[in-house]
């Protein structure tokens, strides 16, 4: 645990930077979970799955 703290939190601009990344990769899980639950609900009513009734 002290090691984490003096890598990652003991200083101002590498916790900043700490919890930009984690923000990112928080953003990006949820928005690739929230696509796939999406798609899976509504499966087979998507353009995606329909487009070839009418092209």
């Amino acid at each position: 645990m002290k090691a984490l703290y003096n890598v990652l939190f003991k200083r101002t601009s590498t916790f900043a930077l700490t919890i930009m990344a984690s923000v990112f990769f928080f953003e990006r899980g949820v928005d690739v979970a929230s696509t796939t639950i999406f798609e899976t609900v509504n499966k087979g009513k998507l353009w995606k799955d329909i487009k070839d009734k009418y092209e």
